[in-house]
């Protein structure tokens, strides 16, 4: 039964994305939850969290987020548990131009009063930019020769 819950909370943040809806995404967070985006971008409590999000939803015209596939490991009686759920972003920015992200989410969950929550998110990118796959993939395997 939780990891449907998981799945569940994983989707409606998706949902919420696509949606442009803040409060139905800010609820899928702890009140201190972490959200790490990389390149020195953390940022801790849900409100942080719900102003940064805004902030950079400002600079798109459209987001679909589809969650692809994930993993889930729960404590059931801690009320805690670990994930990891890879994701597809078709996005088009205010400026006009248009990418897709490839990235994963490292998670971890916290059970409050009978409901999960995001207790952090780590974003990992693994491609972003052109849809046609032209920019360089981020977890490539091996490096060509410069």
């Amino acid at each position: 039964m939780s990891r449907s819950a998981i799945e569940d909370l994983v989707h409606l943040y998706a949902d919420a994305v696509v949606h442009r809806d803040g409060d139905q995404w800010s609820a899928t967070w702890d009140a201190d939850g972490v959200w790490e985006l990389g390149q020195d971008r953390r940022v801790e409590g849900r409100k942080a969290i719900y102003e940064l999000w805004n902030t950079a939803i400002d600079g798109f015209n459209a987001v679909v987020q589809n969650v692809l596939n994930g993993t889930v490991e729960l404590d059931d009686p801690a009320g805690t548990g670990t994930g990891r759920w890879y994701i597809l972003e078709h996005w088009q920015r205010i400026n006009g131009d248009r990418g897709i992200l490839l990235a994963y989410y490292n998670d971890t969950y916290v059970r409050r009063d009978g409901r999960w929550l995001f207790a952090s998110r780590e974003l990992v990118p693994q491609y972003s930019g052109s849809p046609d796959l032209s920019a360089p993939f981020l977890n490539a395997w091996s490096q060509p020769d410069n």
